[in-house]
């Protein structure tokens, strides 16, 4: 689309340096409208690019579809009323599949969204815990502790944009048996990128997401486990702090929530058993604890 970066032109202050004119690359965010057979969904703001999945996997999100085969088609429109406006690539209208019913009137959020807020417009915090149509607490899948260290890096690495603009979150699917980095995606909005994740896995028929490791660039909220949950995603790390809610709605819903994954440690918030230690380093561990103890005495 071309419509990911920017350039501005911005002064340079530093104390200790010259003061200078430069030229700086900044993430674009935009609005995207989505709509269902014509009528409007939802307004988020996001960076352009993998509009259809990001529209697909927030579809996901809201329970309306759950499958690949309940996905028609999509196609970027005008704009508001479009008769004769030029076409901005901010409205896409998603056609479902044949019998497949529109959204209820309860899920619609025909109104702006900020994009570090996906959960604001919820007709109701009842609507909040929508229920999933896979069972996460089922998914017996273990992935090594010497694994999950690996994915932020990896993450990181592969983040493109966000190496020319420092402004975008990411998000990345990985495969616990054999840690094989299956997609990543960046956006403004962090419910976002992962949105565009799971619409990834819905157009390409992968749902539900077992055996499946999302790894996220900020923090776990509330709404980023919800999304793992509809999206049957067992295992969800986040290199920042989870909060309470997120915490608790993962307990509740049998999803592994793995928060602060730095360097070579993390904190386990629910469902640890997903989370394997080698014996030896367990035992290790145990020794050098064992020995600072002796030698505080």
């Amino acid at each position: 689309m071309g419509r990911i970066t920017t350039r501005r032109s911005v002064m340079r202050i530093a104390l200790d340096d010259d003061t200078s004119r430069r030229i700086d690359t900044l993430a674009v965010e935009e609005p995207l409208e989505i709509r269902v057979g014509g009528t409007p969904l939802a307004v988020t703001m996001r960076t352009p690019g993998a509009d259809v999945e990001l529209a697909a996997g927030f579809l996901v999100s809201e329970g309306v579809i759950g499958s690949g085969a309940e996905f028609h088609s999509a196609i970027h429109c005008g704009g508001p009323g479009t008769g004769g406006v030029e076409n901005t690539y901010n409205v896409l209208d998603v056609t479902l599949a044949p019998g497949v019913p529109p959204p209820a009137p309860d899920v619609a959020r025909a109104f702006y969204t900020t994009s570090s807020c996906g959960v604001c417009g919820k007709a109701s915090i009842d609507a909040v815990e929508t229920v999933s149509r896979y069972d996460v607490a089922g998914d017996d899948v273990v992935v090594d502790a010497a694994d999950l260290v690996t994915y932020p890096v990896r993450l990181r690495e592969k983040q493109d944009v966000f190496e020319k603009t420092g402004g975008l979150h990411a998000a990345a699917l990985f495969d616990a048996a054999t840690g094989e980095l299956l997609v990543l995606r960046e956006d403004v909005g962090r419910h976002n990128a992962v949105d565009k994740v799971v619409g990834w896995a819905l157009l390409n028929d992968r749902l539900p997401l077992r055996a499946a490791v999302l790894q996220v660039s900020g923090r776990a909220s509330f709404e980023l486990v919800q999304k793992a949950v509809m999206a049957g995603i067992p295992v969800l790390a986040a290199v920042s702090a989870p909060s309470s809610l997120a915490a608790e709605l993962a307990e509740k819903s049998g999803l592994t929530l793995v928060g602060f994954l730095r360097g070579r440690s993390m904190n386990v918030y629910s469902h640890p058993h997903r989370v394997r230690v080698e014996q030896a380093a367990s035992e290790d561990a145990l020794v050098t604890e064992g020995a600072a103890h002796d030698h505080s005495r």
